[in-house]
């Protein structure tokens, strides 16, 4: 799936994962290939990515919309 991982000032991150968590507001959730549509709100916590694109970025909180194997995280803020 693709996910980007955006704030305010730049694009953090752009690649095709095999997986991602995801620090809910209610609490931590996986999203995988062909996951069903999802928007939920984020708290201050890690993103993790599996696959090619693996890695961790730490965000301060935001939205993130599943929609047919795209991922959008708007982020408040990121880092590696």
């Amino acid at each position: 799936m693709h996910l980007e991982i955006i704030t305010p000032d730049r694009k953090v991150f752009e690649g095709d994962v095999s997986s991602a968590r995801f620090p809910g507001a209610d609490g931590s959730f996986e999203v995988l290939n062909n996951h069903a549509p999802l928007i939920s709100a984020l708290q201050a916590g890690d993103v993790v990515l599996n696959g090619s694109g693996a890695g961790t970025f730490h965000i301060s909180g935001g939205i993130v919309e599943v929609l047919r194997n795209n991922v959008v995280v708007l982020a408040e803020s990121a880092s590696a």
